[in-house]
């Protein structure tokens, strides 16, 4: 910090010499060095005149259904995980017959973030599974341009609240199955007339570890929000 000062004073200490004199163009030294080209800079880091377009969206489902994977399957960043071992306190209400290495389980959310298409930045948010942190939900949908509910064939009912949920408050939704290895393998017509879903929404089948899918899954998001509200 003291070099950078030092540095700062002998500048604005020296003589002041107009671009002409001291033979460099004006429109040379005009040129931000912050601005100069990095690789791994996204078009809209480098143009002040365009700015990124801040999307959120939610990802729901039951409880173990691979949410806080999703999530940080496709972050950017390092995703922020509100993860708390489980204890014999929880024998009672989480079933873990489907999943029984899992250890543990999100208390508030996840959040991770990836950019798309340049200058288009999703936000992600994973919401608890478990009954008793629904209350967080509504905090967690404020502002959201639609969601992902996660589903599971192997316990289809167990997102039936997330369906509910955001049919009743009008968010648009897609359903996206996280098929698990060494379970049947279904399609997404088998799985819409399963969960009863209008025939108007997105039934995917997709690996919640796997990048790929997942940024499939959330582009397929984004283009149903944008025909369910093209505004």
């Amino acid at each position: 910090m003291d070099s950078v000062v030092s540095d700062a004073t002998a500048v604005s200490e020296s003589p002041v010499e107009s671009p002409a004199a001291a033979g460099i163009p004006a429109q040379a030294r005009a040129v931000d060095p912050l601005l100069d080209t990095e690789d791994g800079d996204q078009d809209w880091q480098l143009d002040h005149t365009r700015a990124p377009i801040a999307t959120k969206i939610v990802v729901a489902g039951g409880f173990g259904v691979g949410k806080t994977t999703f999530v940080r399957a496709v972050s950017e960043i390092t995703p922020l995980q509100t993860e708390a071992l489980m204890t014999r306190a929880s024998e009672d209400t989480d079933d873990l017959t489907s999943t029984p290495d899992k250890l543990t389980t999100t208390v508030a959310m996840d959040f991770g973030r990836i950019t798309l298409d340049n200058d288009l930045v999703l936000y992600v948010f994973g919401t608890p599974g478990q009954q008793r942190f629904w209350f967080m939900w509504d905090d967690l949908v404020r502002g959201a341009i639609g969601a992902v509910v996660l589903a599971d064939t192997r316990r289809l009912t167990d997102c039936f609240p997330a369906l509910d949920y955001f049919e009743s408050c009008g968010l648009p939704y897609i359903v996206a199955v996280n098929h698990f290895e060494g379970t049947e393998r279904f399609e997404p017509e088998d799985v819409r007339e399963a969960l009863t879903v209008s025939p108007d929404v997105p039934v995917v089948i997709m690996d919640a570890r796997k990048r790929y899918s997942v940024v499939e899954t959330l582009l397929s998001m984004v283009a149903h929000a944008l025909e369910a509200t093209p505004e």
